[in-house]
């Protein structure tokens, strides 16, 4: 039997906090290392199913206690995203990618188009349409929800020190995002604007479907995850960045019709 068969139509995004008062609507799409038993270990051993090629680390503890001192709501995937990236588009290798940093995904090679086409169903098309509808609803209320998508990355890459703590990016809207850096300047942290990654790496999709159709306000955090590898390592950095999200967004001129 086919995966296509076995499958539910759909894992919903989590949204959690639906009624926050903030404009910040939190994205946490490397939430989750869950792999349903739909698609197995995808041919990987448990060590890695738990690393940081299966998910961000921290990424979601750190966006829980950041959405309770904004009072904001939080999207999150379901799911890992070595079965499908939902920050990537379904056109894009890194999607359903059969290598993640040096290691190899065997359940991933090979993937025929029919495969491909039931996990993008399964996993990418319901947690964007759940992250949309929250955005949507919130328009409708006649509030502009500001997007604020939030990562971790590794302390080495290929083996070289990353010397960035906390990267902040944007893709064709940089308002939010050198606010934050401004804000950004006495947090103790080595800050990087458009590091470790930037746009050119294809690492803003979400933004570019979800905020800039609508000319939300938008921002993509990166944060080194030793520096989030405790609950009490993503609580104290909360206590840090959330300030600045605040400062941040009241730097920014009000959204069109406010007031």
């Amino acid at each position: 039997m086919t995966f296509a068969e076995r499958a539910p139509l759909r894992y919903p995004a989590t949204v959690e906090n639906p009624a926050g008062n903030s404009r910040f609507v939190l994205v946490c799409e490397h939430a989750s290392h869950c792999l349903p038993e739909v698609w197995g270990d995808l041919g990987l051993p448990e060590d890695l199913r738990r690393a940081h090629i299966a998910w961000d680390p921290g990424a979601l503890g750190l966006s829980r206690a950041l959405a309770r001192r904004l009072d904001a709501a939080l999207v999150h995937a379901p799911v890992s995203r070595l079965v499908y990236d939902c920050n990537r588009a379904p056109d894009q290798p890194g999607a359903m990618a059969e290598r993640s940093e040096m290691h190899a995904i065997p359940g991933n090679i090979g993937l025929s188009p029919e495969e491909r086409a039931a996990r993008t169903a399964a996993v990418y098309a319901p947690f964007h349409a759940d992250l949309r509808a929250e955005i949507v609803r919130r328009i409708a209320q006649g509030s502009a929800p500001v997007l604020v998508t939030i990562h971790s990355f590794t302390p080495l890459w290929h083996g070289l020190p990353r010397r960035v703590e906390f990267g902040i990016i944007h893709d064709r809207d940089d308002r939010l995002a050198r606010a934050v850096f401004a804000e950004s300047r006495d947090s103790g942290l080595v800050c990087g604007l458009n590091e470790p990654y930037s746009a050119a790496d294809d690492v803003t999709h979400t933004l570019r479907l979800q905020a800039l159709p609508y000319g939300l306000a938008n921002v993509m955090l990166e944060i080194r995850n030793d520096l989030i590898a405790t609950p009490e390592a993503e609580e104290a950095m909360a206590d840090r960045l959330a300030p600045i999200l605040g400062r941040a967004l009241a730097a920014l001129p009000a959204p069109h019709g406010a007031g």
